[in-house]
This record gives C-alpha cells, structure tokens and sequence, in this order.
C-alpha cells in the first residue's frame, strides 16, 4: 500500500466500525433482552477453550474462529492450509517446494522462513503441545474435535508465546463407548485418500483411541525429462492414545502420534527464462518442471505427550502437560527448475524439542477467575545444506541452535457487575538461543574435500527477556451481545542466521533482535432474532517494531554470482484492520455464513545500507481485502436421511509473496469456488461429492527471485479437483 493514503482510509474505516459496533447495542436494546433459542449448529453451541476453560465462541471476548468436525467436513477442510478462505485475515500454505511445510501469516505477521535458527510468527498446537518447527507442521485432518484459530498476540494463557496468533489442533476426545469411524475418499489425479479411527473402552475406566490415515494422489505435474511426478501426495499418518476417564477427580490422557510425507517435491513454474541457460523458455504447465536433482522431499515427525489433571476441590483444578517431539527432513530444491546445475541445494533439517507446562485454574462460580501456567520448552534443531552453484562453487551450511525457554504466565477475569467485566493478564518469558554455526567450502559436488574457504566459523548464545502484559474489558450488553476492548503484547525471540557469511558479511554472524508487538483492539460478538443471526466484528491496531525478514542477497564480489539468505530486524510498521464474521439462518433449510477482512499495513521504517527506504516497502502475505460466502442448504429427506449442498466462493487481494516484492511473483487478486453435495443416512452412511477451485484458476501462493542467479520462478496452488468420500460410522 502506498504512503500517501493509509492514514485516511485507517481513520475513515475507524469511524465505520467504531458506528457499526453501536448497531448491536441498539439493535440489542430494541429487542429487550430475550433469550435467544439455541440449536446444535449455531455459533453459540460451539465450545472453544481459547481462555484455557470451556466457553462458548460467543461468550469469549477475543477475536477466535473455531470448526468443529462437522463443520470442518461440510466445508471439505482436508489439512489446516484449507483454513485460509473460511478464517478472517488468515493467510496459510505449504512452504516453497513443500507439501507439509507450513507458512502462516495472521494479521499480516508470520514468518516464510522455514530454517533453523527462525521461530514462527503462528504458534501451532497440537492437543496443547506447541509444534516449534513448520517441517510437517501443515496438518492434515482426521479425527479431530476442532480446529480453533486465535487472532493477535497469545502469551498470557498458552505454553509458548506466540506473535501473530495460534491454531490449535483438538483431536477427538476419549469416550467411554465403542464406537468408529472409516472413509474412503477417490478423486482427481487419482486420488485415494483412506482414514479409519477406534475407540475402544479398556477396563476399570481406562479408554484407547487410534486413529490411523493414508492419504495420497498423483502430481500436478511431471518432471518432463525423466517423466516422474512433482507436486504429489504420500503421506501416511497415525495417532495413539491411551486415557483414564474413571475419575471426575482425576484424568490421564497419553498420546503418541507420527506422520511420513514421501511425496515428491513441489513443482515450481519458471516466470521468464534465465540468462545462464540462453534459449530456453518456460513451460506451458504451470506444474510442469525439468528438474536435474533427484525428485526427493521426505519429511518424518512424530511425538509424545502425557496430560494429567486433577479437580483440587470445587474451585481449583491442577493440569500438567510433559510432551517430546521431533521430525527429520531431507528435501532437493532445484532453483532454477532446469537440468543444468545453476543453483541445486540438498538440505537436511533435524529437530527435537521437550517441554513442560503446568497450568493452574481457579473457579468458584463467582465474580472471579483465573489461570497461572509455568511453561519449560527445550529445543535443538539443526541440518545441514550442501549449495552447488554452477558445478563450479560448492558450500556447505550446516550447525544447530538451541532453545531453552522459561516462562510464567497469568490471566484473571473479575466481573465488576452482572455486566461489566475486566481482564488483566501479564507473562514473562527468559529465552535462551546458542547457535554452532560452520560454513565451509568444498572442491566438488561430492562435498568431501574441502577447499580452504571458510565462510563463517562460531558459536555464540544470546538470551532474550521479555514482559507482556494484557489488559481488556468487556460489557455483556444482554445475553446475546457481548462488547469488548482489549490492549495486548507479543513478543517473539531472536536468532542466529545459520546461513551467515560472516568473512564476506562480517554482520550477518550478529544475532538479530526479537520482535515485538502492541496490539489494541475492539470487538462485539453478537446474535439477533432468536439466535438466526450471528454478527461478529473486530477493528485491530498494531505497532509492529523490529520485524525479523529473511531476504536473498548477493554475496559481495562472488564470481561467478553467489548469494545467501540474510537476515535483518527490518524497522517498524503499523497495522490496522477489521475482521467480519456472520452467519445467517434464513429459513431452517439455508444458512449464510461467511467473513470478511481488511488490512492495512505500511513500514513507518525500514533502514538498508543506512538509508530508510520505508516508501517502497511493502508486508508480505498481507491482501488488504479478503473474505468468503458460503451457501448451505440441508434438505430433510424423512427416512432416506438428508441432503446437504455446499457453495463457497473466496476472494484474496493483490499480495506480495516474497520479501523482495518481485512483481512477477506477486499475485494479482483472485477468487476461488468449491461446491459440496453430501447425503448422510439415518443411520451409519455418509457419502460427499466435493469439488475445489471449480473454475480452475491459476494462482500463485509464493516463489524465487533470485536475480544473480537467473532464478525467478512462482509455485502455484492446486488446480480443479473433485472428490468422492464414502464414510462408515459404526
């Protein structure tokens, strides 16, 4: 966005929603307060534990959009990157060259660099368990409960702190009952997707659950000169768990869970030819590739953890969670998509990481209640990154970082009335980074001689301590209207560039600096006509100071042409937006639901080779208009069951996908539709016809430009799909 106007449309659009959050006070004034009819599909049934308690959606003053598995299913949300149409300023999906490596963005804050040394902007959470590397983090659905996605800053209630917001990951629960679940899924690229879940009661109160999926497809795309498959799926997923439900005192729940991605790699399209291979052009499919690497990209994680509560008497409960994780990668990334060697990378990322949290929760159904949490986390990730440049210069990047981390952390709510309510809430985090970095150069493409050139050779730690508090209140205008401001920090820690080049860039062997960022808010959650209309708004502030970006850049005096990925604390921005999400029932056989967003981010500085160059810089992966509508209609068909038809259309701005906002890679804005025919049994039957980008649009969700190489290249999203899923409850 440009400098000239933000400002007047941020205070222009602040005045709109400041009026629009009045309408449901008058609207809720006019209606006199009367309860509201419920029923198990309306946004207030939905239970989320955003606030580390059971709530409904509506009851909780936060900007939090949650789907559970029904909902999750009518909408065809296969793995958490399908989230990005139905959750408001939300930007998610698989990293360059990837199929299960995550990219998020919330609120125009993430991070795309997937190395180590860089933590997330997006904290993700499975069963409580924070997932600290993106490698696999791109999670596919099955036997879930729900998927919450947190908008804003997340410190005071959760383990690890978190910038930009939080998804979590709920798996089904245990249950006392037999019961289970199998589907089969066919479909385009022959697709054959099989998933089948168990719970099984044990004795004496004990339950086991096991949840297993296969899930694959043919590539997009071929690699036209060996004729293999690029932008396929193989992945195999499994998780275990076993709980004791014995005891209203007392609960345990043990979950082992693992997960192998063999599919090849990520087919990326050349966007203009490269002047080191002269006479050849890109190829018509935008999938297509003629890579000259092997077609490897294999990503294995799995982990453990072991949940214990206990009720201290009516008011008190004691939760623990002591959980390990680790996953190991080995990836080919071919730059410059050709069979010449110009630029051909094979990395290997390893991680593992433990923690502990302990969370203490007081309730007494009284005016007060609270939350206390002691967070440990333990973290080694590292690799290894053999760089062949030209077949003429090679260079090898490898060395760890550690991260140990401590933090307390606290959130009380006290009701000043039946209306009124404030909410303060404060962490502390003490963050330790050691990084061992060795970069080093070698005489041939078998990287077993070294040459004598040694880029970058230390070690080195630093510690980070950050304080962020929260404060917020809330007015609860009558059951169905809920006002609330808040005023929150985030903080996330600083680093070691693994890649750094420290002879030639003495600067980059420097740690960078944590990032931080204030954020204000208001909101209102509100419902009318006996629950058939669902109004949720939010207007955000945020400033946004000492960004951490990753940026391609030329080693100086290279020859032939050499770059590396540096690392900076980019300056400062601001950011303001709104957040819309309805939902309408009108009749009892069609709903409307939807969202919308807006975004406005602008640097107010941004400091290169001492110059601030704030004017011509712009966020990535931050449209700032985005949202979607979907149409569902459920036809009651007596004793054949029901029939539920699904149409969504999603919209996406213009958006700058890389840090060094290459026109050719930006995305011009685009929509997307997808459609549902599902009919469900009176009994165990379910069958669902799916189909995804219906007008097969092409678009791209990220890219390489790589100027001194000659790379400029674009991945793109998936093309028309179409899917047929029988499923089997017994």
């Amino acid at each position: 966005m440009s400098a000239a106007c933000p400002s007047i449309r941020r205070q222009t659009l602040a005045a709109a929603v400041a009026l629009a959050l009045l309408v449901p006070v008058a609207q809720a004034q006019s209606e006199g307060g009367e309860g509201a009819k419920k029923d198990n599909t309306s946004l207030a049934e939905i239970t989320v534990t955003a606030r580390k308690r059971e709530e409904t959606i509506q009851d909780v003053p936060v900007a939090v959009t949650a789907y559970t598995a029904e909902a999750l299913d009518v909408l065809d949300i296969a793995d958490i990157g399908d989230l990005n149409a139905f959750v408001p300023n939300l930007t998610i999906y698989a990293a360059r060259g990837s199929s299960s490596t995550v990219t998020a963005y919330i609120r125009g804050i993430g991070q795309s660099d997937p190395l180590w040394g860089v933590d997330p902007g997006v904290g993700i959470y499975l069963d409580d368990v924070y997932i600290a590397r993106p490698q696999g983090a791109l999670l596919d659905v099955f036997d879930v409960e729900r998927i919450e996605v947190l908008r804003g800053p997340q410190g005071t209630l959760y383990g690890k702190n978190t910038i930009g917001g939080a998804i979590k990951y709920i798996s089904a629960p245990l249950e006392e009952d037999f019961y289970g679940r199998g589907s089969v899924t066919v479909g385009s690229y022959n697709q054959l997707d099989v998933k089948a879940s168990v719970n099984a009661p044990v004795a004496d109160g004990w339950v086991s659950r096991i949840a297993v999926a296969s899930l694959s497809r043919d590539g997009y795309g071929e690699n036209v000169n060996t004729d293999q498959q690029v932008s396929d799926k193989e992945i195999l997923a499994a998780r275990a768990t076993l709980g004791y439900v014995g005891n209203e005192d007392f609960y345990a729940r043990i979950t082992a869970d693992w997960m192998d991605d063999q599919s090849g790699v990520r087919g990326a399209m050349m966007l203009g030819p490269n002047r080191f291979a002269p006479g050849i052009e890109p190829l018509d499919d935008r999938y297509d590739v003629r890579n000259g690497m092997a077609n490897v990209n294999s990503t294995s994680m799995s982990g453990g953890a072991m949940t214990l509560g206990w009720n201290l008497g009516e008011a008190w409960t004691l939760k623990s969670v002591t959980a390990y994780r680790e996953s190991d990668t080995e990836t080919h990334i071919d730059f410059d998509t050709l069979p010449a060697t110009i630029a051909d990378v094979i990395a290997f990322y390893g991680d593992h990481q433990m923690s502990q949290e302990f969370q203490l929760n007081y309730d007494n159904a009284g005016a007060f209640r609270g939350v206390a949490g002691l967070y440990y986390f333990d973290g080694k990730a590292g690799g290894q990154v053999l760089n062949n440049f030209f077949g003429i210069i090679f260079g090898d990047t490898q060395g760890t970082v550690d991260t140990e981390s401590y933090a307390l952390y606290g959130e009380g709510t006290y009701d000043l009335n039946e209306q009124w309510s404030i909410t303060a809430g404060a962490r502390f985090t003490n963050e330790k980074k050691s990084a061992d970095v060795f970069n080093i150069g070698y005489t041939d493409a078998t990287f077993t001689v070294p040459s004598g050139v040694i880029s970058a050779d230390f070690t080195d730690s630093k510690t980070f301590d950050d304080f962020s508090p929260k404060l917020s209140i809330d007015y609860q205008v009558n059951d169905d209207v809920l006002l609330y401001a808040l005023a929150s920090r985030g903080f996330k820690s600083g680093g070691f560039n693994i890649r750094a080049q420290a002879t030639a860039v003495p600067r980059s062997r420097l740690p960078f600096d944590d990032e931080q960022v204030t954020s204000y808010e208001i909101g209102a959650k509100s419902a009318f006509f006996d629950s058939r209309l669902f109004f949720n708004l939010a207007y955000f502030h945020n400033d946004y100071k000492d960004i951490q970006l990753s940026i391609f850049t030329e080693i100086p005096g290279s020859n032939p042409p050499q770059f590396f990925g540096d690392f900076t604390n980019a300056g400062e921005g601001t950011i303001d937006g709104v957040e819309l999400e309805y939902q309408a029932e009108l009749s009892e056989s069609f709903r409307l639901q939807g969202n919308f967003a807006w975004l406005d981010t602008e640097y107010d500085e941004f400091i290169t080779a001492g110059a601030n160059v704030a004017d011509t810089q712009r966020f990535t992966n931050a449209p700032e208009f985005s949202g979607s509508i979907s149409g569902i209609y459920t036809h009651d068909m007596g004793d054949m069951g029901s029939l539920i038809a699904r149409a969504s259309y999603y919209y996406q701005d213009e958006v700058y996908p890389t840090t060094d906002l290459s026109e050719a890679i930006k995305q011009e804005g685009y929509g997307l539709v997808s459609a549902g025919l599902i009919w469900q049994s009176n009994g165990a039957w379910r069958v669902a016809l799916e189909g995804s980008n219906l007008s097969d649009k092409e678009y791209r969700t990220t890219g390489y430009n790589i100027g001194a190489l000659g790379i400029l290249t674009g991945f793109y999203g998936p093309p028309r799909t179409v899917s047929l899923t029988v499923s089997y409850d017994f």
